[in-house]
């Protein structure tokens, strides 16, 4: 025969039927059952549109695209890796909801910027659908009193379910956002501002160290000057000396202090 003759295979060594594109069914026998790479290449490109398409219903305002079609893609992968060809039943039946399924979990523990329980995350999502239906359907944002009724759920749950939502995003610092007066500013700008407690609390940390040079008269004269503001006239009265000699005891003090700073300076 030509086939003995040509040295060709028999026909009941080729994979896919000649002359003719291979149904998915042969497809997936192929590269389930033979490891043929090149058919499960054929099925994932017959399957990325659909997992594409998937990936877009699950998309969210500022959400970025590519990312969903990237899990909806790895997922067609994965589930194809499962493919049972024996099953009887349309291949996209068994990779739909696996596709889904990967979509889900991916909100679930990658989409939070801050992880709340999953049973809320399942909630919020499921007042953001109905949010979004209501809207289409009545041209206007429903009220949190028409969510509750359409999920057939209390006002409290669709409450905290929106509070949940607020963490899935996390806002940058960078981002101007309006105050109560409509006035745009960068959140880190308010942060950021120098707090002068700081600088005070720091100063009387090194104040502290500092008097333990002084004598307890010394103390007592400086902290008379500079904190109760008294004259040295004054001062000499209260502590019954003549004010020279307030004035040098003030001197002596403020020496005492000046050396002890620097020797503090030059260890550090």
């Amino acid at each position: 025969m030509l086939s003995e003759r040509a040295g060709w295979e028999p026909d009941h060594y080729a994979p896919y039927p000649r002359g003719g594109r291979a149904s998915d069914s042969e497809l997936a026998v192929g590269w389930r059952e033979r490891g043929d790479r090149a058919a499960r290449d054929e099925l994932v490109a017959r399957y990325l549109p659909l997992a594409r398409r998937l990936a877009r219903r699950w998309r969210r305002p500022n959400e970025a695209p590519d990312d969903l079609e990237q899990v909806a893609a790895l997922a067609l992968v994965k589930a194809l890796d499962r493919l049972d060809p024996s099953r009887d039943g349309a291949i996209a039946s068994f990779l739909v909801p696996t596709i889904l399924g990967e979509l889900k979990r991916w909100f679930r523990d990658k989409g939070w910027a801050v992880r709340v329980p999953r049973d809320l995350q399942e909630q919020a999502l499921r007042v953001d659908k109905a949010a979004t239906a209501l809207s289409k359907r009545t041209g206007v944002s429903p009220t949190v009193a028409e969510l509750a009724q359409e999920l057939g759920i209390a006002i409290e749950d669709v409450i905290e379910a929106q509070e949940a939502a607020s963490a899935y995003r996390a806002v940058p610092l960078t981002q101007p956002a309006a105050d109560a007066d409509g006035e745009y500013e960068r959140p880190d700008a308010s942060l950021a501002r120098e707090d002068p407690g700081y600088g005070r609390a720091e100063d009387r940390a090194v104040l502290d160290g500092l008097v333990r040079v002084l004598s307890a008269r010394e103390r007592q004269v400086l902290h008379l000057r500079f904190v109760e503001d008294l004259t040295q006239s004054e001062i000499g009265e209260r502590i019954g000396v003549s004010q020279m000699q307030v004035s040098r005891l003030i001197r002596a003090a403020l020496a005492k202090l000046q050396e002890a700073a620097h020797r503090n300076a030059g260890s550090a």
